[in-house]
């Protein structure tokens, strides 16, 4: 397996300072590392997302994220979670960057479990 765990604030502050240009990368990587733990079929590449997301004015972001939260509820083996309502919330509002963490955090979980 090919995902590592990343640093959640170390993240957030590249984000901030690069204005945005880390958070691109971020999304990317955590595109193709939920694409690695889940392995259930709906494989969309990180640079897909991305150019998806910016050709739909962030549309396709925001449908992104709450499939991703339904992923993470099926890893968690809950299949009738709500994350993916809580991602497509933080989304609406301008929270994409939380959205961002929430699933790094959901990815760190799963790497450290995979680990032991």
């Amino acid at each position: 397996m090919n995902v590592q765990e990343r640093s959640i604030g170390l993240a957030i502050v590249l984000t901030i300072v690069t204005c945005g240009i880390y958070g691109i990368y971020w999304l990317i990587c955590l595109a193709d590392d939920m694409n690695t733990l889940a392995d259930d079929g709906e494989n969309t590449s990180g640079g897909i997302v991305f150019l998806l997301s910016l050709v739909t004015c962030g549309i396709y972001g925001v449908y992104w994220a709450y499939k991703q939260g339904q992923r993470v509820d099926t890893l968690k083996g809950n299949a009738g979670g709500s994350t993916g309502i809580l991602y497509l919330c933080l989304n609406l509002f301008g929270l994409s960057i939380v959205t961002y963490a929430l699933l790094q955090n959901e990815i760190n979980t799963q790497v450290r479990g995979n680990v032991q």
